[in-house]
Order: structure tokens, then sequence, then C-alpha cells
């Protein structure tokens, strides 16, 4: 806090506007996860209609993430961000008066287009507000105080979970995003690229969204009813649309994703350890909320609260990671921090039915704040020195893009990953326990709603808890290797030269 209260009152406000916008994105990510499990109770309906919830939501913000980085170059960084928080708003009201699961999903759809257009101009805001080491700390502070934001919320999140249900989370955003809307109309000025053109690439938006969605669809259709005919071929058709995607933005007028922009290797590589690195903690958290709540018996609340210490540390830490790569490298911080995370995701990993709080999720969740903590700020300061100053609204849009599409599809993949061990699992149990017919039908017919089945017979219940609880621990595992992944590639592939000449 002694960062913002040093700087002159406008960059504060700055500061503030751009932190609290951009956390609204964040905060719906973890709060809603929280409600998953009631909203699922709630509307009786499967793991895989449940996904689409996050999955919708983040398909819209991911895929056209690129869209909402290229707009705020080019049409004006502070409007493309007001309208943003505007029409999240608007979608979270929609959330709120849902009637069906069919109608919930429509208004997450129309909450994930507002935060694809606020996402990436709050840091392009940033970024053409502040130059050299001030640009630093103040990506530092906003990465600190957005990780305060998104521990705040959970919590009270949680507490209007239990105390009046679901739908009271989505009220949440209203007044924030009604005070980010003040103080950015009288606090924040205008910035644009003036030499960005004004076609609009619409073609290669729709290819990047109907592929991505084709994939996610097939996978979460897979983990249902398996690898049928229809889901193959729409897997191959969601792939077939991404290479049309890359083809197209080839030689399109004016594509969303410059060719130049990747022409520095460092951007290139923070961009593919950003996939990884967020593919694995998006999709592990995904699962967390379920096998506290639905598995553990835990409270909206009481979830909150345990993973709190992953968010303190983000907060505590986060300026350190600044530091630290100032003093010693990006290059060897986004080395360490990923794979201090995969350590974390090992620690869930051994997780057990007979496991309480404190040996069980405890120290797995600390160990991955502890290393996202100095992962976060550092990450994000070389996105924004690793590109053309011109191009930080689109730089900040493919990052975030990534970091979105990355969870999309590690939360239909890895949800794929834990239907199978369940099922695995599930078929072990009720073969020790030499379950007859019925118990095998009952098993059979609440089979896709995962750690979410309730049955009356004891044996079943428990059978059904411990398989979750194994295939979280699979889904834990890959997580790890992914983190790993990253942390080899950060090693291997950011030059610290190039970064250092870029941000002077």
């Amino acid at each position: 806090m002694q960062v913002v209260f040093r700087m002159r009152g406008r960059d504060t406000w700055v500061l503030l506007a751009t932190i609290v916008g951009s956390s609204l994105v964040f905060i719906d990510g973890t709060v809603v996860a929280l409600a998953l499990p009631a909203i699922q109770h709630a509307f009786r309906t499967s793991a895989g209609a449940v996904a689409w919830i996050v999955e919708l939501y983040t398909l819209v913000l991911g895929s056209l993430m690129l869209l909402g980085g290229s707009l705020a170059d080019r049409y004006g960084r502070k409007r493309v961000f007001v309208t943003g928080v505007a029409l999240f708003a608007a979608g979270s009201v929609g959330c709120a008066f849902a009637w069906s699961i069919e109608s919930l999903l429509a208004a997450r759809a129309f909450q994930g287009f507002g935060g694809m257009l606020m996402a990436p101009a709050s840091l392009a805001i940033l970024g053409a507000h502040f130059s050299g080491d001030a640009r630093g700390r103040a990506i530092g502070t906003w990465s600190a105080f957005g990780a305060l934001t998104a521990a705040a919320g959970p919590m009270l999140g949680g507490l209007l979970i239990d105390a009046y249900g679901w739908r009271s989370v989505f009220w949440i955003n209203v007044p924030l995003a009604a005070a980010v809307i003040v103080a950015t109309l009288r606090h924040v000025a205008e910035s644009r690229d003036d030499d960005a053109p004004r076609h609009i690439d619409a073609g290669g938006a729709a290819l990047v969204t109907l592929g991505l969605g084709a994939i996610t669809y097939a996978m979460i259709s897979a983990s249902a009813v398996g690898w049928t005919i229809a889901v193959n071929g729409t897997l191959c058709g969601g792939a077939a649309l991404l290479a049309a995607f890359v083809l197209w933005e080839r030689r399109a007028q004016s594509p969303l994703v410059p060719g130049a922009i990747f022409s520095s290797r460092t951007f290139g590589a923070i961009n593919l350890a950003t996939l990884l690195l967020y593919g694995a903690l998006s999709g592990l958290f995904y699962e967390v909320p379920f096998a506290m709540i639905q598995a553990h018996g835990y409270t909206a609340l009481q979830t909150a609260l345990a993973t709190l210490p992953m968010a303190i540390s983000l907060v505590l830490l986060a300026r350190v990671g600044t530091a630290l790569a100032q003093r010693f490298g990006t290059r060897s911080v986004l080395a360490a921090g990923p794979w201090i995370v995969a350590c974390g995701f090992a620690l869930l990993g051994l997780l057990s039915s007979n496991t309480v709080y404190w040996f069980g999720f405890f120290p797995g969740i600390l160990v991955v704040g502890i290393g996202m903590g100095f992962t976060v700020a550092p990450l994000t300061t070389a996105v924004v020195d690793a590109a053309n100053p011109h191009h930080v609204g689109i730089a900040s849009g493919i990052n975030n893009a990534v970091s979105r599409v990355a969870g999309l599809l590690a939360i239909a993949a890895l949800t794929l990953v834990l239907a199978g061990a369940y099922a695995r699992a599930m078929n072990r149990s009720l073969d020790a326990m030499h379950a007859g017919a019925a118990q095998r039908r009952a098993a059979a017919a609440q089979r896709d709603r995962l750690g979410g089945a309730r049955f009356t017979d004891p044996g079943l219940q428990r059978a059904s808890r411990e398989a979750f609880d194994r295939g979280f621990g699979d889904v834990a595992f890959l997580c790890a290797l992914l983190a790993a992944l990253a942390g080899c590639v950060d090693a291997l592939a950011i030059d610290d030269a190039a970064l250092a000449r870029r941000s002077s």
C-alpha cells in the first residue's frame, strides 16, 4: 500500500480502478466455483452440465480476449474498459435471476463478453499510464491488491452461499462495478494506438471461438458418453477450425494476432509457460470445491477459508517476486515459481478420504500460493516488457486469452480424467464389496454426477467418496507435471537481456 500512497493522486485512482475492475473477473471465477455444488444440487444436473457454467464463461472470455485487447488499442482503452464493466454487471444481474440451467448459461456468456473487454483493457491502461521502473512497481501493486480482492471475494461469497443461497453471489459484482465506472470516468485518461487499423477481424474471432467451443464440448461430452463417433467428429472439427484460424490470421487485413508480436522468443515462451501453468492451476482448483464440499463435507465458507493461505501468499509475495526478478533476473524467478507450484500440486495429490485439513489440503494449498506469489507479478511485467509499446493492449489480451483458454481446455480435459478415474475406482469398489445388481444400477444411474452422487446405501456413498478422491489425486499429479514443464520452458527460453532492452 505504501507504493500506492507515494504516487500522485491520479496514479492512485488509475491503480484502484484497474485493480478492482480486473478483480471482478477473478472474483467471479473463484466465487462461482464455490457455488457450483449448490447449483448442481438446485438444478439436479450432471457434472458435465455444471462444468459448462464455468466453461461457457471462460470460452467467451478466453476466445474473444484477443478481440478485446485489439478493441482497446484501436478505440480507446478507457472506453472499452468502462463498456466491459457495465456489460459484466448486467450479466451478473442476469445470473442472479436465472430460472433454469439454460438461462444461467446464457447470462454467463454475457458476463464473459463483458470480461473479455475489461480484462485486457485493465492492464493496457496501466501499461500506457506508467513507464520504466514505475510500471513494474505499479503492476506489482496491481497483482498484490488483485490477489487481496480475490481473497476477500470468496470469503464473502461463502458467507452469502451458506446464508442466502447461490444466487446471492452474483450481486457481489454490482456495487463494485458501479464504483469502478465512476472512478474510471473521473480519473483515467483515454489512450489508444493511433496507428492501429479500424478493421475488426470478425472472421478470426468466429473461427477461434467455434474451434475452442467444439473441442471443449467434445471433451466434456466424452466424460459422460465416451468417445463416440459424434464426439470424435466434433473434436476433429474443432481442431480443423483452429487450424483454419491460424491460416486466416496469416492473410487477414487486420489480424487479431499480429505476426510481428511473436517475433520475440521471450514473448512466445512466456505465453507457452502461461498455458501450462494456468491450465494446471485452473483445472485443479476447479475441482477443489467439489472435493471439499461434496466429498469431505465442508461448507462453502469453510472451503473459502481453506484456500485463504494461497491468497495470503499471493498478497505478501507479489512485490517480493518483482524484487527478486529485478535482482536475479526474470528467467530465474519464472523458472523457480512454477516448480514450487508443482510441489504443491503433488502434495494435494496425496489426499485421502481420512485426511484432515491441516495434513491434507493445507500444505499443498500453501505451497501453491508461495509459488504463484513469486510468479504472478514478474510474469505480468514480462508480458508488457516483451511487447512493442504500441501493442500493450493486444499483448495483454493475448496473455489473458492464453490463461483463460488454458483453463477452458484444462477443466474439460481434467474432468474427463477425473471421470475415468472415478469410474474405474467405483468398479473396483463394487467388485470388492460383491455388489448386487441393484447396487450396480444405483451406482451407474449417478455416475455422471461424480462427487455429487448421493446414495442411501452407506457402502456406496463411501465408495463414491473414495473414488472421487482417487480421481482428484490423479488430476493433481497431472497438474504437477504441467507446472513443472512451465518452469522448464521459462528456464530454457526467456531472455533477460531482451526484456531489459525493451523495458528501457
